[in-house]
């Protein structure tokens, strides 16, 4: 019998040319096909697969999986790569590679393969979460391989080869750079963005409004959380409501998407050691982390909130360099999550030319006590005890002060 594997196929000039070849080498190959959330015609890359050769073809539809269990975790934790990118890729990766390790086991198969290439940190998101969902995975990365390296030296290899297997390839002109889509965002690198000087044409964008070609009228709408998870939006100007996660999420992308908001450019490093530019659009996530940001100052307490932040940037590391499923993203996670249990309630903000504009925000768990905070009324505090507070701190300040002094 010929050895089964189960392939994350896109339906691209890539996956196809890995698909046939894997066909050639004489395995059995069922083509999985992710539904994140892109553009995608899946019918098309179904059609393609079957015609390829695929001895069986799943199409699944994760986009409701992939707010709920994925993207609303990373914004309770305010996970953001770098203090820029709010970890499209990364987060959409562990999911794919979840789902095709349960086909894997249907199909009665320990053998996995992607089209992930050998310079990238998608390699390491994907087999990382293999060899944790299954641990006696086989993994075949073809642009590891020295076979496939040798075959195909780049795109027009590819496409030649495309054409002898009868492969369908598209007539469209080859973009300049490279795209990767689903629900949460759309990176855009390498071709001519590999310049860190270039500047992207205005027809890049997909998802965003040009924020010069933004309404001239700010779009009001009020976001409501509950421990951390945004369980409602609404627009204050024509009324429409959201609260199932995947509409909320779909819905906050169109109206940030109009409004020209979620645009990121910068230079990255890469966990496989090289830097690398990226150029994002995140319309909906953006707006998420600044009204969670902007509620968590009304109430978190300040030293959860001190400590809870200090790990940010390790808790995003991981999300960027794959390590979704390991212990230690297991206890940031049940970390993150108790810091939430007091952050619920509603932000208002304005969506204008691509900014975010927090408007006031309201919560009954809020920590905002206007009495004791206002400098009209007294409140309960005395402020004759600030003189003791201030003294009491200032003690280790005077210790260092009088030594540098004896020092001189």
């Amino acid at each position: 019998m010929k050895e089964k594997v189960v392939l994350a196929y896109s339906g691209g000039l890539d996956t196809s040319v890995i698909l046939k070849w894997l066909i050639d080498k004489g395995y059995d190959v069922v083509a999985y096909i992710a539904d994140v959330g892109q553009a995608d015609d899946f019918d098309a890359a179904r059609k393609k697969a079957d015609k390829v050769g695929a001895s069986g073809i799943y199409v699944e539809d994760l986009k409701k999986e992939f707010v709920t269990d994925f993207i609303f975790p990373a914004i309770k934790a305010n996970a953001v790569y770098e203090g820029k990118y709010l970890l499209g890729t990364s987060l959409a990766r562990p999911l794919i590679a979840k789902r095709q390790i349960e086909i894997a086991r249907k199909e009665g198969t320990n053998i996995v393969a992607h089209g992930a290439t050998g310079k990238g940190n998608d390699q390491v998101r994907f087999e990382m979460s293999y060899h944790v969902l299954m641990p006696d995975v086989k993994i075949i990365s073809p642009w590891k391989d020295e076979e496939y390296l040798s075959t195909f030296q780049g795109r027009s290899d590819m496409i030649r080869y495309a054409k002898e297997k009868g492969i369908p390839v598209p007539a469209t002109t080859e973009k300049p750079y490279s795209m990767d889509e689903n629900l949460l965002h759309i990176s855009y690198e390498a071709g001519v963005l590999e310049d860190p000087r270039f500047e992207p044409r205005k027809d890049m964008f997909l998802k965003t409004r040009d924020p010069q070609d933004a309404p001239d009228k700010a779009e009001e709408i009020m976001i409501q959380f509950k421990q951390g998870v945004p369980v409602m939006v609404q627009n204050l100007l024509d009324g429409a409501v959201k609260s199932d996660p995947l509409e909320l999420f779909e819905y906050l992308n169109m109206v940030a998407g109009r409004n020209g908001v979620g645009r990121v450019d910068m230079v990255e490093n890469r966990f496989v050691g090289m830097k690398s530019r990226g150029v994002y659009e995140t319309p909906g996530g953006t707006i998420l982390i600044q009204a969670h940001l902007d509620l968590e100052g009304l109430t978190m307490d300040r030293e959860v909130k001190l400590i809870r932040d200090s790990l940010i940037p390790k808790y995003a590391q991981l999300i960027y360099f794959g390590f979704w499923y390991s212990p230690e993203m297991e206890v940031l996670t049940a970390l993150m999550d108790k810091a939430q249990e007091h952050v619920s309630g509603k932000v208002y903000l304005n969506l204008y030319k691509g900014n975010v504009i927090i408007k006031g925000r309201e919560s009954e768990e809020s920590l905002y006590d206007q009495d004791i905070a206002s400098m009209d009324i007294h409140g309960g505090y005395d402020q004759k005890d600030a003189v003791g507070f201030i003294r009491l701190n200032a003690l280790r300040l005077k210790a260092s002060a009088r030594r540098m002094k004896q020092g001189q």
